[in-house]
């Protein structure tokens, strides 16, 4: 793909909310979204030819022709993703690839994640989430061999994870809890933030509640609502936009399991082939990137994030965090909206939040935390248990 082939020119993104009090079906939301984003970017529904989505609530089937339906898009290019944390992720890149091979020209990406309203007398839901992601099934190896045994959903299975990496390397608890005070002093000059107004220390960490050994309730996201869009087009329409271009010079993609029992390696995960070919395709090299946005629902994601990508050598992940301050103005900005654990995990609009805010940043839309230098971006998606992987390299016009 070259490297300047396509454009991000817009974006929206909703405060979280741990309680949706607004209650919107799945459609009003992709239709919102699209208004705001297409407002941001000054660029009219008429142009409108691809679009891309992670799901939509009121059709489990045809997700995407029910979505041009309801906006009144006669769309070239429709595509529904499904990768866990790294779905926004993808979904840029195949709207990026759609515009490259001439699919479309100007493509939405939408991200709701919001609770619909329920007939009366119904009794609403806290949370739409499959807490078993999906691993219930009938006839779903997790389902008979591993959810009987209590290896339920994310947490006990990066918990695994953490511990793997203690036993090979050594890993001291108070350097993954540095992660999650640094992700929330980012997060206090963020006023979208979940966290906002609510830094935390190392301590605090320290003595949360022990949630999976050896995770702590303050190194796990808060999952909450939200949603989160971007607009895609090319670079001869984003000269007509009021914002800098961003461009999708680079992106990778890797997958080799789903349940953590089947990981190949717990601490070689796909996101070192995604992120390699992402660099690759950029022509970019690390040593170049100005900030990083990588997807972060515990903390140990993070440290094995940064070994697999590499930013630094295996088995280095503690001493690169250690070593460096990974808050806004330090010397390896890392989330510098907050993350997921400062900002909240609304879904696939929380893994979309690290795309929108490397985007802020190279279009110098970032306000009081906007970095000094901001031209050459890494941004992440991990789904499932460490197992869908997407890497993108982001550059500024």
């Amino acid at each position: 793909m070259p490297k300047r082939s396509a454009t991000i020119v817009g974006l929206s993104e909703w405060t979280p909310k741990r309680v949706w009090d607004e209650p919107m079906f799945s459609l009003e939301a992709h239709a919102r979204l699209a208004a705001e984003v297409l407002e941001d970017a000054g660029i009219d529904k008429a142009e409108v030819d691809g679009f891309v989505v992670s799901g939509v609530y009121e059709s489990p089937m045809f997700g995407p022709s029910a979505a041009a339906e309801y906006l009144g898009i006669h769309t070239n290019f429709a595509e529904l993703v499904d990768l866990g944390g790294a779905t926004a992720c993808g979904m840029i890149w195949r709207a990026a690839a759609a515009i490259e091979v001439g699919a479309c020209e100007t493509c939405l990406v939408l991200c709701p994640s919001v609770t619909p309203p329920f007939p009366t007398g119904a009794a609403p839901r806290k949370m739409d989430f499959p807490i078993y992601l999906g691993g219930d099934a009938w006839g779903s190896p997790q389902g008979q061999f591993e959810i009987p045994e209590g290896l339920v959903a994310a947490t006990p299975s990066f918990a695994m994870v953490a511990q793997r990496y203690m036993a090979r390397y050594g890993l001291r608890e108070e350097t993954l809890a540095k992660i999650a005070v640094e992700a929330r002093d980012n997060a206090q000059r963020n006023p979208q933030a979940i966290f906002h107004d609510k830094p935390i220390t190392i301590d605090d960490v320290m003595n949360s509640r022990m949630v999976c050994d050896p995770l702590k309730l303050l190194e796990i996201v808060m999952p909450c609502f939200g949603g989160a869009a971007v607009l895609l087009t090319t670079p001869e329409r984003a000269k007509r936009t009021p914002h800098r271009p961003v461009y999708v010079s680079g992106f990778g993609e890797h997958c080799t399991h789903k349940s953590i029992t089947y990981a190949p390696d717990l601490l070689d995960n796909p996101i070192r082939v995604a992120a390699d070919r992402a660099f690759a395709m950029a022509g970019a090299e690390r040593s170049a990137v100005d900030m990083a946005s990588m997807y972060d629902c515990f903390t140990i994601t993070v440290l094995v994030t940064i070994e697999n990508a590499g930013f630094c050598g295996k088995g280095e992940g503690e001493k690169f965090v250690s070593e460096h301050s990974l808050r806004w103005d330090g010397d390896w900005p890392l989330n510098t909206h907050g993350g997921q654990l400062g900002m909240g995990q609304a879904g696939t609009a929380g893994g979309m939040s690290h795309a929108t805010e490397a985007v802020r940043q190279l279009m110098g839309r970032a306000g009081e935390r906007q970095l000094a230098k901001a031209d050459l971006a890494y941004v992440n998606g991990t789904g499932g248990m460490m197992a869908e992987q997407v890497a993108l390299i982001f550059e500024g016009a």
